[in-house]
C-alpha cells in the first residue's frame, strides 16, 4: 500500500486552487483541507449555490465565484474541471506568471504506481472501459476504474500498489489538459463530436491523440477507422472486422490470430458495435487476463446504465434507454443493434456536429420519430429532405415523448431513448436524462 504522505508533500507547501465545484475537484479539495493544505475554490455560479459552501467557508476555503471567478489568479497550482478549456486568457497568464495549471487525471498519472489503461474515443469508452475493469476483475487482479465513470482516482492513491491496475475513461476535454499518458491506450473511433466545445474537427482528432506516446507498452487502435489507423505506430496492436487486424471478429465470434477466442454465441451484449468493444478491451488487457475471464465475462455481463438498457415491457411493448447516444454515430450503433425498425425519441443540445447521417438512418431503422430538444427542429427539416416515409412527431418534454411513444406503439414494437445529441438544453448530463426515460416509462 502507498502512503498519503508521498504524494501529498508535494502540495503541502503550496497554495491550491480549484477552478470547478463539481464530481472531479471537490473529492480532492477535501482530501487537502484534512491534510491542512490551503485551498481556493473558484466557481462561475454563485457561492450559496455551490452545496456545502457554509461548512467549506469554516474549515477555510477561500472563495472566487461569480463573473469575475478567474481574477488575480494568484495560486501556486491550479486544478481545472474537466469541462473548461486550457486557454483561457486569465489562464495562459497565470501560467506566464508561475502557476501550474493541473487536472484531477494529470496529478493522479503523476503519482500513480500502478499500470494505467486509458480508453478514449468518440463512442464506445464507458463499455470498452468497464469491459477492461472486469476482465481483469475475474483474472483475480485489484482494479480502480475512473475518469469519466467510476470514481475519483487521485483521491484513491493512497490504496493502490504497484500490482493493482487503473482503468481511466478519459474525455478530449479531458486530454486537451494532459501531458502525462497511461501505460496501456485505446482509441475505440473518431467521428465528428463535441465541436461546440473545440474549434474544430482537427482540434478534435488532435486531443484524442493525445492519448498515446511512444513509451507506452502497447495501444490499441480501430484498425477499420481511416483516422485511429493513421496513428499507428511500433506499439500499435489493432482491433476491427479486417482481416489486417490483430484481434478481428465476425459472425463466429472474435479472434487472435487464428484462434477463436470467444464465440459471438457466448456474448450476452446485443450489437456488432460490442463485438468491437469487447475486441478492443481483450487486446488492451491481454497479456494480463486468463482466457477463462475473458468467457465468464462475456456471458455474464449484460451492459452500462444508459445503453441499450432495458427498462421494461408493457402490453407487448419493449422500452429501450439509450441516453449515452449523444451523437449520429452512437444512434446508428443503438438502432443497427436491431433487426426490427424501432420508434426512437430523439433530439437534445445542438453540438453543432453534422446530423444529416440520421435521415438515411431512420428511414432504414425507425418506424417513427419522436423529437424533442433543441436539435429537433433541425433532424425533422432533415427528414423532410430525405421524404421520411416513416411518422414524425414533435413533444415539448420527455413526458410527452413517452407518452406519445406509448399511442404509436402496438405488441411486439420497440420504443427507444436514442437521442444522437446531448443533453445540456434539459439536463445536467446524459444519466439524469436516462434516468427521466425510465422514470416516465415505469410511470406509464
Amino acid at each position: 500500500m502507498g502512503n498519503n504522505t508521498e504524494y501529498l508533500n508535494s502540495y503541502k507547501s503550496k497554495s491550491i486552487g480549484f477552478v470547478g465545484a463539481g464530481i472531479s475537484n471537490m473529492p480532492i479539495l477535501r482530501l487537502f483541507l484534512e491534510e491542512g493544505i490551503t485551498v481556493t475554490l473558484r466557481d462561475k455560479k454563485s457561492i450559496d449555490s455551490i452545496k456545502n459552501y457554509e461548512e467549506l467557508l469554516e474549515k477555510g476555503v477561500t472563495f472566487r465565484t461569480g463573473e469575475d471567478y478567474l481574477s488575480d489568479i494568484y495560486e501556486d497550482i491550479i486544478f481545472l474541471s474537466p469541462a473548461l478549456r486550457p486557454d483561457f486568457p486569465e489562464f495562459l497568464s497565470a501560467k506566464e506568471r508561475g502557476t501550474l495549471i493541473t487536472t484531477e487525471l494529470e496529478e493522479f498519472l503523476k503519482h500513480c504506481p500502478c499500470t494505467t489503461i486509458g480508453i478514449t474515443g468518440s463512442d464506445g469508452k464507458t463499455t470498452t472501459s468497464t469491459l477492461c475493469a472486469k476482465l481483469l476483475e475475474a483474472s483475480g487482479k485489484k482494479v480502480y476504474l475512473g475518469g469519466n465513470i467510476g470514481e475519483n482516482l487521485f483521491v484513491k492513491l493512497s490504496e493502490i500498489s504497484k500490482s493493482d491496475f487503473a482503468v481511466i475513461e478519459i474525455s478530449s476535454f479531458q486530454l486537451m489538459k494532459m501531458s502525462r499518458q497511461p501505460t496501456i491506450s485505446i482509441i475505440t473511433n473518431v467521428s465528428p463530436n463535441h465541436l461546440d466545445w473545440h474549434t474544430g474537427m482537427d482540434e478534435y482528432v488532435f486531443a484524442k491523440k493525445r492519448i498515446l506516446s511512444p513509451s507506452q507498452t502497447r495501444n490499441v487502435l480501430n484498425g477499420d477507422d481511416e483516422t485511429t489507423l493513421s496513428f499507428k505506430g511500433e506499439n500499435s496492436v489493432l482491433f476491427g472486422k479486417s482481416e489486417k487486424n490483430d484481434f478481428r471478429f465476425d459472425d463466429e465470434g472474435i479472434r487472435f490470430g487464428g484462434e477463436l477466442l470467444l464465440k459471438d454465441e457466448d456474448i450476452l451484449l446485443p450489437g456488432i458495435h460490442n463485438r468491437a468493444n469487447y475486441s478492443a478491451a481483450i487486446a488492451a488487457v491481454y497479456p494480463f487476463i486468463t482466457k477463462e475471464a475473458i468467457h465468464s465475462v462475456a456471458k455474464s455481463f449484460g451492459g452500462v446504465e444508459h445503453r441499450i438498457e432495458l427498462v421494461r415491457e408493457k402490453d407487448g411493448v419493449t422500452y429501450y434507454n439509450s441516453s449515452i447516444d449523444s451523437s449520429p454515430t452512437r444512434t446508428a450503433a443503438a438502432l443497427n443493434s436491431f433487426k426490427e425498425k424501432l420508434i426512437v425519441i430523439a433530439g437534445g443540445y445542438d453540438k453543432n456536429i453534422p446530423l444529416e447521417p440520421l435521415g438515411e438512418l431512420f428511414e432504414r431503422k425507425a418506424k417513427a420519430v419522436i423529437l424533442m430538444g433543441n436539435t429537433g427542429p433541425k433532424i425533422e427539416k432533415i427528414l423532410c429532405d430525405v421524404k421520411y416515409s416513416g411518422t414524425v412527431i414533435k413533444a415539448t418534454d420527455m413526458a410527452d415523448a413517452v407518452k406519445k411513444a406509448s399511442s404509436l406503439a402496438s405488441e411486439g414494437d420497440k420504443v427507444i431513448l436514442s437521442p444522437a445529441a446531448a443533453s445540456f438544453d434539459l439536463y445536467p448530463n446524459f444519466m439524469c436524462r436516462g434516468k427521466d426515460f425510465k422514470e416516465k416509462v415505469n410511470e406509464l
